[in-house]
């Protein structure tokens, strides 16, 4: 008879539901469990979406927020939390609650924060002033995943990426990870990684088309190897290596976005 399974790293992710299963709590979840987290889901947004288009944002109540949480964190060890869209400044104030009820456990508890703003196409997926409804998150994340176009709403298109950074770290922030998918290099990304003390840059050949979900698969890989230990450096680095991996060997399933394919089972992140 075989031993049971350890158990695996939880990580309690906040995000949207997205219909076509391309990103928001779809994408988080399959990411997750491919790098052996076990996600917990907390949907705080519903949306109505395909691959390529946002037709419809609906945030969830806050209470209702606050209640999906509260019934994992009673029961369930947290090895990290990931923050997705989180719908309005409500939610902000529900989510950073139960964040600080599990520091009072945990100090030293990893919180990703991507903060979902727009879709890859350009659809808004925020209804109110992005600084004033995310403020409640920015001093509880360990690390934010923005990329150019959150970042630029976030503090400013007339800054470059390092004033951004530094911005951010002023609002509380411990890492900064600006994604560059959406930035002016033809044939390269840069993700820019800076903290008090540490800064790094990588770069990435730009693959040909578009992606749904992208973000999100990087954020959610980086809070599973967090859960799971990793020093932020090395979870950096093989997130984004995870990332890319899921990204040439994307597919699609309708015109428009390609999908990221998440659970290969050859992707090899270590040694």
């Amino acid at each position: 008879m075989n031993a049971a399974a350890a158990t695996p790293a939880c990580v309690l992710v906040f995000s949207g539901s997205d219909p076509s299963g391309g990103a928001g709590l779809q994408a988080d979840i399959t990411a997750i469990a491919a790098l052996g987290g076990h996600p917990l889901s907390v949907v705080t947004v519903l949306t109505v979406q395909d691959n390529q288009r946002v037709f419809g944002v609906h945030p969830v109540a806050a209470d209702l927020v606050r209640q999906q949480a509260q019934a994992l964190v009673d029961r369930i060890d947290i090895s990290a939390v990931k923050l997705g869209i989180v719908g309005n400044r409500a939610n902000a104030e529900a989510i950073a609650d139960v964040i600080r009820e599990l520091r009072s456990r945990q100090p030293d508890l990893p919180v990703v924060f991507d903060p979902v703003l727009a879709t890859g196409g350009g659809d808004s997926l925020a209804s109110e002033d992005p600084v004033a409804a995310l403020a409640p998150l920015f001093e509880l994340a360990t690390v934010i995943t923005p990329n150019r176009i959150e970042a630029d709403r976030l503090c400013g298109a007339q800054i470059g990426p390092e004033q951004q950074a530094a911005l951010l770290l002023e609002r509380g922030c411990r890492h900064a990870l600006l994604k560059g998918g959406h930035g002016p290099e033809p044939d390269e990304v840069v993700n820019r990684w800076i903290s008090r003390d540490r800064q790094r840059n990588w770069r990435w050949p730009r693959l040909p088309g578009e992606f749904h979900g992208s973000g999100c698969t990087l954020a959610a890989a980086l809070s599973a190897l967090l859960a799971q230990g990793m020093d932020m450096e090395p979870a950096i680095d093989a997130a984004q290596t995870y990332c890319q991996q899921t990204l040439a060997a994307s597919y699609a399933i309708a015109a428009g976005q390609r999908i990221p394919s998440r659970t290969l089972p050859f992707l090899k992140l270590r040694g």
